[in-house]
This record gives structure tokens, sequence and C-alpha cells, in this order.
């Protein structure tokens, strides 16, 4: 037996316990949602936030389970109350705390609205050239990337 497997056996077992948020805080769900140059909520009280994460897309409401996901290219949905905000993401995380409080980090964030459809179909025109083209193969993957992230961008604007 190895030094790694005769180590875990000396280990006392833990039980790990999935539970809910029991400690939510009577505002609802408070949300901070940044991004490395700025704060785009500070500790808001919102109705819910609909992330796109890597796990799949899902509503977060207070008293959501206590979870740490990762960010996807894809929408922030912020409702508040009546009204709806939109943020495209390119990446990041979200954390959803046992007092209902929710933290968004994202590399960059920006409101849908403030995208043209033609300009994204011109970017993931050039992008998918450059992905299938002769080019180097670190600039393949840099224009895979952007594809991808231009695709969800479009299914964004075009939802809007």
């Amino acid at each position: 037996m190895n030094f790694l497997a005769r180590s875990v056996r000396a280990v006392r077992p833990v039980r790990l316990v999935r539970s809910y948020a029991t400690e939510a805080a009577a505002t609802g769900l408070r949300l901070t949602f940044a991004v490395p140059h700025q704060t785009i909520y500070k500790d808001a009280s919102v109705a819910q936030v609909n992330i796109a994460a890597v796990s799949g897309d899902m509503g977060i409401l207070a008293s959501h389970v206590p979870s740490i996901e990762q960010l996807r290219p894809g929408v922030i949905e912020v409702l508040e109350g009546a009204s709806s905000k939109k943020f495209f993401v390119s990446g990041g995380f979200a954390t959803m705390n046992p007092d209902s409080s929710l933290n968004i980090n994202a590399i960059e964030a920006f409101p849908v609205e403030d995208f043209s459809a033609e300009t994204i179909r011109h970017n993931l025109a050039e992008a998918q050239r450059i992905a299938t083209s002769g080019a180097t193969e670190e600039e393949k993957l840099a224009a895979k990337i952007e594809v991808e992230v231009l695709e969800s961008l479009q299914a964004a604007v075009n939802a809007k």
C-alpha cells in the first residue's frame, strides 16, 4: 500500500452534508456584482438573479442553497421587482452565501443593449475565418475562444 493510501485511511472520515440557506435576511436576496474596474451592484436588494454557469443556467432567489459557480460566457439577468437588467459576462464566479447574499465577480460585464448585432456578426465571421485558416496554432486557439464568446453574445443580443 502506498503512502497516500495509508495516510487517507488514517484520517477520520468526514460526513459531508448539503444544507439549505436558513439564515436569509428579511430583505431578500442581496447582490454584489463587480468587475475589476467597477462595482455594478453593491449589497443591493433584488428579487432574483439568473446566471449562466458552467454547470447550467440557474435562477437564484433568497434562501438559495449556498454554492460557488463558475460563470461561462453568457447573460446575467438581475430582476429588480418589475424591471430587469441584463449584462453579458465573459466569465467569472458567483458565490451564494447562507445569509442570502450573492457575490458575482466577473472578468468583464457590459449591458446587453450596448452591443450591436451587426458588429457581432462581422467580428464572428472574422474569428471563424481565422479559426479555419492557415494561421498559427496559437491564433487558431484564440480565434476559437473568440468564436465561442461571440456566439454566446449573438444569442444574448438576438434574445433581447
